[in-house]
């Protein structure tokens, strides 16, 4: 199994402070690691490394052919293919995503232009679009400061679905840890119900027999 984890905050985590969903990510890729030695992780930091934004020069340089291009314009598509590379090369996706502004973050949006490309992870057919990325699991870290889950505030998990499904990943996994910025208690909550729902999510078996017992007690 090949992981790819994203994370996209602007900020780090170390030493229980800093980004939460990058927190999240890397206990999701621990918990997928857990018990299988063969599986290998490979590490986009999109703050340690941004990309760069789709602007006017990375338009020129995608859309002139390839034995056309100049030396700069081909460095600017090969950072974009590298980024193809990893999603191509990999079974498994994690991706921390924050809440900002009520979307994603800068860097986030910077990564799905650029590996969102016609001919490349999607093409255009007599039927409509079809997205090349298929077969892979994706699963996805929510941090927010409040509660939006189910709600028309919430944008990112509509607009993710769609990006991701488009590219052909349909198998997305949601883990929400919300509240985040409503005191101390609504935090220590938010991330312990998180790391219940990675295990539900990643251990579904245990996590219903689990559940099981525990009703059986409660009549007992």
């Amino acid at each position: 199994m090949n992981i790819l984890q994203i994370n996209s905050s602007a900020r780090p985590f170390a030493n229980g402070q800093g980004s939460q969903s990058t927190r999240l990510a890397s206990e999701l890729v621990e918990t997928l690691r857990a018990g299988n030695d063969a599986a290998t992780l490979t590490l986009r930091d999109l703050t340690a490394n941004p990309h760069p934004a789709l602007d006017e020069a990375t338009l020129g340089a995608l859309f002139t052919p390839a034995d056309a291009r100049t030396p700069a314009q081909h460095a600017r598509v090969a950072l974009d293919q590298a980024l193809i590379d990893e999603v191509n090369a990999a079974d498994v996706i994690v991706i921390g995503v924050p809440m900002v502004n009520f979307g994603i973050t800068s860097q986030l949006k910077n990564w799905i232009d650029a590996i969102a490309k016609a001919g490349v992870t999607f093409r255009y057919s007599e039927k409509g679009p079809e997205g090349l990325l298929q077969g892979k699991q994706v699963y996805v870290a929510l941090t927010r400061g409040g509660k939006y889950r189910n709600t028309p505030a919430d944008t990112q998990v509509p607009y993710l679905k769609t990006v991701f499904g488009f590219l052909g990943m349909t198998d997305i996994s949601f883990v929400y840890a919300e509240g985040l910025a409503m005191g101390a208690e609504s935090e220590r909550h938010a991330i312990s119900s998180a790391y219940e729902q990675i295990d539900a999510i990643l251990h579904p078996l245990e996590s219903e027999t689990t559940r099981g017992e525990t009703a059986e007690l409660e009549l007992a």
